[in-house]
């Protein structure tokens, strides 16, 4: 519930870019993010990293979008959430010695740590790889086509990524 909860600013980009245009299409996301960071402070006392992360991500490259009517600000975002995400466990892994994964998940779940290890090396593939793939679409094809490989094919990508993810969690788990 809550993965399509994150994901009404990117359906409210979506419907509002079908009936106008990407500036307010975005400028829609940018409120929609706005709301969802405020009410889910007001529900839980608390903003996620990943929430306060994107509303920030979404407001400035989506305010240098509308204000300087470019739309490639709004294509970068989607990019820069996922490397940044790759970045932040690249450098807890390297510099820190600590496993961001596991300190996500292991009060759900307990592996090894041969398994914590390869699950964020695959998740840090992953992010790297659909930022890369985001960029390709955004620059080699029309902006319609990126606004509903945004919404399909990177919401489809990211399922299939967490089934494999959840089927080896199962395996390893035993």
């Amino acid at each position: 519930m809550k993965f399509f909860i994150d994901l009404l600013p990117v359906i409210i980009f979506f419907v509002v870019y079908k009936y106008t245009d990407i500036f307010y299409a975005t400028f829609s996301a940018i409120i929609a993010s706005i709301f969802l960071a405020i009410t889910t402070y007001l529900i839980k006392k608390k903003i996620e990293k990943m929430v306060l992360i994107n509303t920030l991500l979404i407001s400035i490259l989506g305010g240098l979008t509308i204000l300087l009517k470019d739309n490639t600000f709004i294509m970068w975002k989607p990019t820069a959430i996922y490397w940044l995400f790759a970045l932040v466990l690249i450098v807890s892994q390297l510099f820190f010695k600590k496993n961001l994964m596991k300190q996500m998940l292991g009060k759900q779940v307990s592996l090894q740590d041969h398994a914590w290890n390869h699950i964020s090396m695959n998740v840090i593939i992953f992010m790297i790889g659909i930022g890369v793939l985001n960029l390709y679409v955004a620059f080699n094809f029309d902006e319609n086509t990126w606004v509903n490989f945004k919404l399909f094919g990177i919401t489809f990508l990211l399922f299939i990524f967490m089934i494999y993810l959840a089927l080896y969690i199962s395996k390893e788990n035993k």
